[in-house]
């Protein structure tokens, strides 16, 4: 059966995000049939997907719904606490978009779901976007997310405390890139140094690409006297961009 999605409203409800309250955003849409006959009092399953800076972009936050149209044709729900299939919404980068909202729908309310709708989500969320502005800026107008320098003289794999920060690698090592590190979101950096002859050599887990190429691996090769220098970037839950090397 083919559908087609009416949005009527898609704004932010976020209420209590500083006193950790779930984040979620309040959604409705009316549901009808191609011939533009309304899908009534029917339980449905529909799919939530965000995508980052295009409609066909990275998967950044994924989750299911089991919803009852009205008689009119209209669900309600609340992005953000659905079952999460993919990602966490507390970890979206509001401030790293465009955002657009992906809508799937089974109206037998199994998983063969259809595609019926993609919106761009124009404004970001206030008090989602507010809680990433204090997270780098600080609740006090200081700068919070000052890079920090890493020593790196052994190898290990990437840990939360690399995030943002500059790798200073001194002695030639290894930094593994694991398999769904969820401490890193998409959009976030590390910058990578190696100094005076040391090489570092970037290298990932099973399932994991650096520059589309899965099982990859990358080196910065330095000189006496001199430093070589690059940046890490993730792209999606297993995958990542290195510039530099």
């Amino acid at each position: 059966m083919k559908l087609t999605l009416t949005i009527l409203l898609f704004v932010t409800v976020a209420l209590n995000v500083f006193a950790q309250s779930p984040e979620k955003m309040s959604y409705q849409a009316i549901i009808r049939k191609q011939n533009n006959a309304l899908v009534t009092n029917t339980n449905i399953s529909l799919k939530v997907i965000v995508h980052q800076s295009a409609v066909t972009g990275t998967n950044v936050y994924e989750e299911t719904h089991n919803v009852k149209t009205n008689a009119n044709g209209l669900v309600s729900l609340e992005i953000g606490t659905g079952v999460i299939a993919n990602g966490t919404f507390s970890g979206i980068a509001w401030e790293k978009g465009p955002y657009f909202i992906e809508t799937q729908v089974d109206v037998t309310g199994g998983t063969n779901y259809g595609i019926i709708g993609v919106t761009q989500l124009l404004s970001v969320p206030y008090a989602l976007h507010s809680k990433t502005a204090e997270r780098l800026v600080g609740t006090n107008g200081a700068i919070a997310n000052k890079a920090a320098i890493i020593p790196f003289t052994s190898s290990r794999n990437i840990a939360s405390t690399d995030i943002n920060n500059t790798i200073e690698c001194t002695t030639s090592a290894t930094l593994t890139l694991t398999s769904g590190f969820g401490a890193m979101v998409v959009g976030d950096t590390v910058n990578l140094e190696a100094h005076n002859g040391a090489v570092l050599t970037i290298q990932t887990a099973t399932g994991v690409t650096i520059n589309y190429n899965p099982n990859g691996s990358a080196q910065f090769n330095s000189v006496a006297g001199n430093v070589r220098f690059g940046m890490l970037r993730k792209t999606g839950l297993n995958s990542y961009i290195i510039s530099g090397q």
